[in-house]
Formats: C-alpha cells, sequence, structure tokens
C-alpha cells in the first residue's frame, strides 16, 4: 500500500502525537526525494526497527547555493510513493516550501567547526540550510530515531552534532552507502551523467578504495592522495574539490593513521558534483 502522503505540519504532528500516546517508535527518513535504493535501504531499516515510519520528502532551497543545481534537482513525487509502496512506511510527508519556512521566517542553524572544511569549503551556507531543516523536521516529526546514508558523510557528522548540541531527543543513525553493481555510490545526481561520464563515474570509489587500502598498509596518506587525485584527472573528472583523510569522529584533519578514519571526496563529472567517502582503519 502506497504511504499516505501528509502536506501540512499540523497534521504531522497530531498523527505523531497520538503514535507516542500509545507508546509507539517513530523513525524518520529525512529525503530531498527522486529515490533510489540507498533511500531505500534507510527506509527498509527503518521499518524494521521501529512501530512507525515517516519518510519526508522536501527539496530543501536553503541547502542550494547553486539556483541552477537547485532547478535541476530531480523533482518525482509520484515514482518515489510507488517506490516506497513495497516497503509500506505509514506517512510520505512532502510540505511545500511555505510550509517549512512560513512568512517572517528568520532563523537559521549553524554549526561550526566541522562544517568550516571539504563540502563546506565549496557550498558556502548549505550546511547551515541542512542543520535548520533538518531540525525541523524533528521537531515536526517527533521521531525516536532518524536514519542517513553514510555516503554524505560530513552531513551526517553535522546532524549529530546539531541534534547533540540542541538536546534534541533523537537517535541519528548512519547506515553503509548503497552502491552500484560497479561501485559508484547511488545519487539522485548520477541520473543527471551522460553515459559516457557514467562509465567514467566509477574510477572515484576505485582511487578511494585503492588509496584506502595502501594507507591502511603503511602508504604515506598524502603520496597515496596525491597519487589517487592524478589517477582521476587522467580518467576525465574536470575538478577534484578535495580529497582529504580525515577522523572519523570529527573530521579534522589527519596525517598519520593513529585512529579511525575517513577518505573523503568530492569531483565533477560532466559538470555534475559527486561526492563520496570510505572508511580507513589502521593495520587493516
Amino acid at each position: 500500500m502506497k504511504p499516505e502522503i501528509v502536506r501540512s505540519r499540523a497534521d504531522l504532528r497530531a498523527q505523531a502525537t497520538a503514535w507516542r500516546k500509545d507508546g509507539l517508535r517513530i523513525g524518520a527518513v529525512p529525503t530531498m526525494g527522486a529515490l533510489h535504493e540507498g533511500h531505500l535501504s534507510l527506509v527498509r531499516r527503518a521499518a524494521a526497527e521501529c512501530d512507525k515510519v515517516i519518510v519526508t520528502l522536501f527539496v530543501n532551497p536553503k541547502q542550494f547555493n547553486d539556483q541552477n543545481d537547485l532547478q535541476k534537482y530531480p523533482r518525482t513525487e509520484e515514482d518515489d510513493r510507488t517506490l516506497l509502496e513495497e516497503i509500506g512506511p505509514d506517512i510520505l510527508y512532502a510540505p511545500d516550501v511555505k510550509e517549512i519556512y512560513p512568512a517572517g521566517f528568520a532563523t537559521t542553524i549553524s554549526v561550526s567547526g566541522i562544517t568550516d572544511s571539504l563540502c563546506g569549503s565549496f557550498r558556502p551556507g548549505h550546511f547551515d540550510g541542512v542543520a535548520t531543516v533538518v531540525c525541523k523536521l524533528f521537531l515536526q516529526t517527533g521521531a525516536d530515531c532518524a536514519y542517513f546514508g553514510e555516503k554524505d558523510y560530513q552531513q551526517l557528522q553535522v546532524v549529530r552534532r546539531m541534534a547533540s548540541d540542541l538536546d534534541i531527543p533523537i537517535d541519528v543513525i548512519g547506515c553503509p552507502t548503497i552502491r552500484e553493481a560497479d561501485g559508484l555510490a547511488m545519487s539522485s545526481r548520477n541520473r543527471l551523467l551522460s553515459p559516457e561520464g557514467r562509465e567514467k563515474a566509477v574510477a572515484l570509489p576505485r582511487a578511494l578504495v585503492q588509496t584506502a587500502e595502501a594507507i591502511s598498509r603503511g602508504a604515506n596518506p598524502q603520496d597515496s592522495i596525491e597519487a589517487a587525485i592524478g589517477l582521476l584527472e587522467t580518467s576525465g573528472f574536470a575538478s577534484i574539490e578535495y580529497l582529504e583523510l580525515r577522523g572519523a569522529d570529527d573530521l579534522a584533519p589527519i596525517t598519520t593513521l593513529d585512529r579511525p578514519a575517513r577518505l573523503l571526496a568530492a569531483a565533477k563529472m560532466d559538470d555534475v558534483r559527486l561526492i563520496d567517502n570510505v572508511p580507513v582503519l589502521p593495520g587493516t
């Protein structure tokens, strides 16, 4: 059965309040739509761990620093609802912009430090928009837990910090990246790639995996990263915004693998910005 579509925060809160009175555990899966297997894996986990599941669908204008990118972002609500039918979340919350940002809206949530580099350097204001809308969705859904993919690893850490700092009583659960058969991380943006670009894009996860394995075996991180950047350039990526080794918990730069880390990258193919990351563990 297709999930019920709810458009207003008042209706959503009324339903969530009723569920909570019955002692039911509520899970939320925030999305911007254009759903793929990566999103669906989050919904399945939420359904397995919670009594009720709310999937949110909102293309958040405040997290787009490029208005052309906002306009190009795919909007496929009916297809998304059909995909969700087999899993059976209880509600698809799909508000319009005025419902999330009513007239006079003047508040922005900013998470400092963790947003100052990586994607934050190339997308000014992006994480302020993410933190603000996710905070609102947490409060509107009244969820006990929320599920996010590790593909957007910096976003996951920003949301965790925001929820902790603001004392929002919710468990933020990170779930493994879901990949295509050739290794490319599933993303709504992949559909914007040309057929040739799609074939070349697989060089990104391959370079990350190879580099992570080399660093784990004791190779010099900076030398390995420079080699990976060269590989991406020769594979057809026109712009490599960053490829960096960071601490897994705080995303602080590290030069020696003395704790669990993440190798994170952002690069453009066909003018489509792709991000990915892989774990790097000492001595593996």
